[in-house]
């Protein structure tokens, strides 16, 4: 992803024009596959599809940043109230040990990373420390999935124009075709961001920034998650927090994903091609990727 960031300004041109758009394209298909699995497994009755529908129409109809963190808290409330099962315990014990000590401490750090930043550009100003505040608070609030950082990259990059829409779409298309997880998108964003640090700079500050809460959070958690999982309570708080995600999401396929890739009649029909070959034929998102952006390719070429 690092090197497609300096790549990608090399597609000029019709040519290189429509395989940037048949990547924006891409990434329609594959949120909304990732919608249509997550709506299986996170909200697949009623109560939770209501829940992710609700958070759906809370990012929507606000349309600020913050909203999402709204959704995610809303879901928690209609969890408690509404998803009184919360699914079955877990039945196996976790084979890591970690020490009471040491997760309370990575909680600290957590914590003291959360805030510290926010604290420091309060009286002074750091373009490096605004972007790993933005990438580590994304980072932060990621539940139910990777797809589910889409909403909160775009909100942290293109919210204060450090990247435009159409670039942020290219990226996420071209993250299908890369082995690995999906957070090593931060490495494309944190390449290509302005002002100053991007490049290699810019990409290992969005890798840490990104990944470091999640390990904070697993290392904090541990000692005590068997004893929350078994709790009905704690699980239909997480029940309802993630239908709550997968609205954020469904929220995300339509703007701006959808609204900022989708023109014509022809981008709707490679958009449901894509789709089809991800979810009916099980086509490795690679093999979807390069091909939706040949078509792409060709067809700005020779249109």
């Amino acid at each position: 992803m690092f090197a497609f960031a300096y790549g990608h300004g090399l597609f000029s041109g019709k040519l290189g024009a429509g395989v940037l758009h048949g990547l924006e394209l891409v990434a329609v298909a594959v949120v909304a596959q990732a919608v249509w699995g997550m709506m299986q497994t996170l909200a697949p009755d009623r109560v939770r599809a209501t829940i992710a529908v609700v958070g759906a129409g809370i990012v929507l109809l606000s349309g600020r940043a913050a909203s999402q963190l709204v959704a995610i808290v809303v879901g928690a409330i209609l969890g408690v109230i509404l998803c009184r099962e919360g699914g079955a315990p877990p039945r196996e014990e976790l084979p890591i040990s970690i020490s009471r000590i040491a997760a309370i401490a990575a909680l600290a750090v957590f914590v003291v990373l959360l805030m510290g930043p926010a604290i420091y550009l309060a009286v002074a100003k750091s373009q490096a420390v605004a972007l790993f505040q933005a990438f580590y608070r994304s980072g932060a609030l990621v539940f139910g999935g990777g797809h589910v950082v889409l909403p909160l990259l775009r909100a942290a990059t293109v919210g204060p124009g450090w990247i435009d829409d159409n670039a942020f779409l290219a990226g996420y298309g071209a993250v299908q075709a890369v082995p690995g997880p999906l957070s090593t998108f931060s490495a494309y964003l944190g390449a290509v961001v302005r002002p100053e640090p991007h490049g290699a700079v810019g990409a290992a500050i969005a890798l840490v920034g990104l990944f470091l809460p999640g390990l904070l959070l697993v290392v904090s958690v541990l000692p005590f998650w068997s004893a929350l999982r078994a709790s009905a309570r704690t699980r239909a708080v997480f029940a309802g927090v993630n239908a709550g995600v997968v609205g954020i999401l469904l929220a995300a396929l339509y703007t701006p994903v959808w609204t900022s890739s989708v023109h014509k009649a022809g981008d709707v029909g490679l958009v449901l091609g894509a789709f089809l070959a991800l979810v009916a034929w099980k086509a490795p998102p690679w093999v979807v990727v390069c091909v939706v952006a040949l078509v792409g390719g060709a067809a700005g070429y020779f249109v």
